[in-house]
Order: structure tokens, then C-alpha cells, then sequence
């Protein structure tokens, strides 16, 4: 691909790198598996990108690199220890680009640590629609709307939270696009540099408080019941993401209701017109 546009005449000069397995839970079962794609895969295009002296990387990392705390919201500077193979991965791939700077400081680097994605465009004609076992909220929450499950597990409800449920930080899928193409166009106004920022809303809502929302809102029933605490997991996660607002044009617009609605949406038009195929990430 790098080659087939250098001879047309148009190099590529950017590169946003969304690609890896991201399941917490699938990873504590198949640490090979996520640690043989996530940095393999990485290291492959990195060297891609070096032999073709494009020097620009937009990042996908996670907050799972971060040590868990108590009821404190996570900055850069916050302790990194990840808990599981996925956060692990993800970890290590910043370490190898920090390492890359380090050797040629031509590089421009972003790394953006997303903290949970939800939602679907507002349209409804592109949404998650996983092919395999997801363990994500919302595709989980679709699986008891469509009948697919009797009722949605809550992984515990003793966790050091308000209501014993854990807490994170959901942010709309197309507040993170926007937030991929402030980073990029970041790059461009800059110098050479390596940088890590949070991309997340700052509010914590529990996963009881996100499961009565998306009944209340989509005035829909959902059976849920708890469950064992899942490995991996950690209690609190929400983003400080004062650097995000400060240095980028950027700023979350969606709120937790645009992700309810937007979701509910997605399922009834995937219903109506069966157009499972369409989705564009899983």
C-alpha cells in the first residue's frame, strides 16, 4: 500500500493505528494470542513506516495501562500497571514507540488512551455488531434487547463504588473520531515530539446506573442480574482529561444519553432492514 501511493505520486503521510485485539477478558485466557497480534502487528508497521520515511502515528492505547486506584480519576502521570495481557500489550507498544522516538526524533507520535467507547453513528446505519462473543456493555446489552440472552450479567455488586457496580468513564464512538482527527491535525501544527493523552468524558457513571439509563431512555425492558466479579476488571476508571481539552481543538460533545439512543437505534435498524454487515467495528 505505502509503495502503491509513493509511485502515484502521493506518499502516505500519516498514519492512524486502530488495529488489535481489545477483549480484557479474552486476553486473561489468550495471553499469547494478544501479545503474539497487538505487538507484532505494531512492530510490522512501524519498520513499514520507517522504510518509507512516514514519520506520523496516531495511536490507539487504553486506560487498562494504568494502575488501579480507589475514586480518583486517572491522569498521564498516573501509575502504570496494567492488571490484564490486553492492557499489558498495549503498554508495551508505547514503550516501543517511546523507544523509536528515542532512536530518530524525525517521529511525531500521539498516543491516545481511550477509556470505554460506547455507542453507534446517530444515523443508525453504523453500529457494533460483533461476529463473535463480545464482552463489551453495550453489545451485550443489544444480545437481551433482541432475545439473544435472557438478561445482562452485572459483574459484581461489592466493588468500593457508590453502588457496588463498577464505574468508567463512557464516551460516545464518534467523540473518539474527532478526537483521532485533533490529534492528527495536532501533529501537523507541531514539532517532533512523543506525547500520551487521556480521551475520555471525566464523568464516572456506574454499569447500574448505565443499564437503568439505557431503560429509562429507550423506554425498554432489561432483565439483568449480578454476577462473580470478571478477572481483570478494576473498580474505578475515569479519565482526567484536562490535557485532551487543553492541547487539542477537541472536546466530548455526545452525552450518555446520545450513546443510549443512538444504540437503540442501531438495534432497531439492523432489525428493520438486516443489515448486520454493514457494521463497521466489532
Amino acid at each position: 500500500i505505502f509503495n502503491y501511493f509513493l509511485n502515484e505520486g502521493n506518499p502516505i503521510d500519516s498514519v492512524i493505528h486502530f488495529a488489535g485485539l481489545k477483549s480484557v477478558e479474552e486476553s486473561t485466557l489468550k495471553p499469547l494470542l494478544y501479545w503474539d497480534s497487538n505487538i507484532n502487528a505494531t512492530l510490522t508497521l512501524l519498520k513499514v513506516m520507517e522504510y518509507f520515511n512516514c514519520n506520523k502515528i496516531v495511536f490507539s492505547s487504553s486506560a487498562t495501562i494504568y494502575k488501579p486506584n480507589s475514586l480518583k480519576k486517572l491522569d498521564e502521570d498516573s501509575d502504570l500497571e496494567p492488571i490484564n495481557s490486553y492492557g499489558n500489550s498495549k503498554l508495551a507498544i508505547e514503550k516501543i514507540l517511546f523507544d523509536l522516538f528515542c532512536s530518530n526524533e524525525k517521529w511525531k507520535i500521539v498516543s491516545l488512551r481511550y477509556f470505554n467507547p460506547v455507542g453507534c453513528h446517530s444515523s443508525g446505519m453504523l453500529g457494533e455488531d460483533p461476529k463473535i462473543k463480545s464482552s463489551n456493555i453495550f453489545p451485550s446489552l443489544m444480545k437481551v434487547i433482541e432475545n439473544k440472552e435472557k438478561e445482562f450479567i452485572i459483574h459484581g455488586n461489592d466493588w468500593p463504588t457508590k453502588d457496588g457496580t463498577c464505574v468508567r468513564d463512557y464516551i460516545h464512538v464518534m467523540d473518539l473520531a474527532d478526537a483521532h482527527l485533533a490529534a492528527l491535525k495536532y501533529l501537523n501544527k507541531h514539532k517532533s515530539q512523543i506525547i500520551n493523552i487521556n480521551i475520555g468524558t471525566g464523568i464516572g457513571t456506574s454499569v447500574l446506573e448505565l443499564v437503568n439509563s439505557f431503560s429509562v431512555i429507550n423506554k425498554c425492558s432489561l432483565n439483568f442480574k449480578f454476577g462473580k466479579r470478571r478477572s481483570g476488571d478494576a473498580p474505578f476508571v475515569v479519565a482526567d482529561n484536562s490535557l485532551a481539552l487543553k492541547i487539542l481543538d477537541w472536546e466530548p460533545k455526545r452525552n450518555l444519553s446520545n450513546m443510549c439512543s443512538d444504540t437503540f437505534r442501531w438495534i432497531k435498524n439492523k432489525k428493520k432492514y438486516e443489515i448486520s454487515d454493514l457494521s463497521v467495528y466489532s
